[in-house]
């Protein structure tokens, strides 16, 4: 293994640690010296794989949307059904995820959005290069199920999109906050009327 592929291998380590810690605790909360003893990597070394907190920072939101975002082609792209089906189940999913279970498996934009928009303009932008990503992708989706007569009656599949993601992302702070997941039912109920389709029977 060459010494560039050991760092790039190391400093991904560094960013999937980090990505557990602060899925749990958040941004701030977690020291330097915390994650690099969890990582098992030396102290002092932070700085050889990025030139700045910040930067690491917007290390972990890129990589966190892009590990999402292949996680939605594998439900939207490669799952069985029409593409409404497709996306039933993908926010049915969500619902799974951020309804229960464990916080290192939840939503890192709902957990560290509020939090790190005040900290950093890159953070910041980084967040909103990921959550525009998404939404283009569940575009994609809805026009896809209207190409194949699966959905129908959806002027704008974008307005759409960005519709369906802001109602999913403050059903997801709501059940953080109230430590429930109705909010997230509700949703699931609100989008299924939205697009004029059934709930899933696993839900």
């Amino acid at each position: 293994m060459s010494t560039a592929t050991q760092a790039l291998e190391v400093r991904q380590h560094i960013i999937d640690t980090a990505r557990r810690l602060m899925a749990r605790r958040g941004y701030t909360a977690v020291g330097l010296n915390e994650l690099l003893k969890a990582a098992d990597v030396p102290k002092g070394s932070f700085y050889h794989y990025f030139d700045s907190k910040e930067a690491f920072g917007q290390a972990l939101l890129d990589s966190y949307f892009a590990s999402y975002l292949a996680e939605m082609e594998v439900t939207l792209v490669k799952g069985a059904g029409p593409a409404a089906e497709r996306l039933m189940q993908y926010w049915a999913e969500w619902l799974q995820i951020q309804g229960h279970g464990d916080p290192e498996g939840k939503c890192l934009a709902v957990k560290l959005g509020a939090e790190v928009s005040d900290l950093s303009d890159p953070m910041r932008l980084a967040l909103g290069r990921g959550t525009r990503a998404i939404m283009d992708r569940l575009a994609t989706a809805l026009e896809a199920g209207l190409a194949d007569g699966s959905l129908h009656g959806i002027a704008s599949a974008h307005a759409m999109a960005e519709m369906l993601y802001q109602i999913w992302l403050g059903a997801s702070l709501l059940a953080k906050i109230t430590d429930d997941s109705q909010p997230l039912v509700a949703a699931l109920k609100a989008t299924a009327q939205l697009l004029h389709v059934s709930v899933p029977p696993t839900v």
